[in-house]
């Protein structure tokens, strides 16, 4: 497995991993189906200055992705940046969404960030021991501020200091 930088060419695969997650998760609070031009957006708006997409990819398969970005539009925010890693179905539990967290911890750190955030899905609960066990703290929970499926959500907030 190999874990490089995203490029348009990788989007096919990222469509596919986050389509999925949309349609069959609570991890993506959207019921509408994602679009290449979506993810096309997605990346471009993740390369600029502290800011990055990565995928994992084993041949030509897109096994996983994952990016951090701004937590908060709000200037007092620019030192905090918030992560996603998604794995393709039928590739999870193979250490891959370790991989691209690490890797994003790293790069965040080097871009001089000082907070990442983890917004999680209150019930996903191997997001949350692997955030755990790369350094983040649970910091608190907010009752039923989404919904999917018919249900109200509660969303984990994960933090861990960078540097």
């Amino acid at each position: 497995m190999e874990i490089r930088t995203a490029t348009e060419s990788d989007l096919p695969g990222v469509l596919e991993i986050h389509a999925d997650a949309v349609a069959r998760s609570t991890a993506i609070w959207t019921d509408e189906p994602p679009t290449l031009d979506g993810r096309r957006t997605w990346l471009t708006s993740h390369q600029e200055a502290r800011c990055t997409a990565i995928v994992a990819v084993e041949g030509d398969l897109v096994v996983g992705y994952g990016s951090y970005g701004p937590f908060h539009a709000k200037d007092g925010y620019r030192h905090t940046c918030e992560n996603s890693v998604y794995v393709r179905p039928g590739h999870q539990g193979a250490g891959i969404g370790r991989a691209l967290l690490t890797e994003l911890i790293e790069r965040a750190s080097h871009d001089d960030l000082h907070v990442m955030v983890a917004l999680i899905e209150a019930g996903n609960e191997a997001s949350a021991r692997l955030h755990r066990s790369l350094g983040f703290d649970d910091a608190g929970v907010l009752r039923e501020v989404g919904t999917k499926f018919g249900r109200w959500l509660d969303l984990r907030y994960m933090t861990r200091p960078l540097g």
